[in-house]
């Protein structure tokens, strides 16, 4: 019965996901295509519990679905006017882009039907995040230091460009 629950499942918040990413693409308004993307990650952040990633799951909460939308959201509030579309491009541009598409789709078809995907066998002994922490703040940690001193340039940077003289 967990096995049809978990299948289900993951077929809901696969359709979430792939739902969310098509309304963001195709919705006229930014805010809306924001939101769009809020579904997107959320649906993401599911299926990594699902895969029983609680570390994957939790970042894609935090970073991608609270901090990241936060961002585009100020940027979008902070923008101007609004920002209308291009035309749409020449009729050998949208060849090509359908060209490059249905190649990328073959790739991808051919790689999930051809690669034997094995299946883990049990849960995993202890949390994913116990493992991640120690080696981060370990092996890892002047990488974790200098990303978060890049960081904090970066945001002291955008709050003095978008300060107002």
């Amino acid at each position: 019965m967990t096995e049809v629950f978990s299948t289900i499942a993951f077929y809901v918040f696969g359709l979430v996901a792939v739902g969310g990413a098509v309304g963001m693409i195709s919705s006229r308004r930014l805010v809306h295509s924001a939101l769009f993307l809020v579904a997107s990650f959320l649906g993401v952040a599911a299926i990594f519990l699902l895969a029983r990633a609680d570390f994957l799951a939790v970042v894609q909460l935090l970073i991608y679905a609270g901090a990241i939308m936060i961002l585009m959201l100020f940027a979008i509030m902070l923008t101007p006017g609004q920002v209308e579309r291009r035309r749409p491009g020449q009729w050998a541009q949208r060849l090509a882009a359908g060209l490059v598409s249905v190649a990328f789709l073959g790739v991808a078809g051919y790689t999930l039907l051809a690669t034997r995907w094995p299946v883990a066998a049990g849960q995993p002994e202890q949390p994913t995040t116990e493992t991640i922490g120690r080696v981060l703040l370990s092996s890892y940690v002047l990488p974790f230091e200098m990303a978060s001193v890049l960081l904090l340039a970066a945001m002291v940077g955008a709050i003095l460009i978008a300060r107002e003289d």
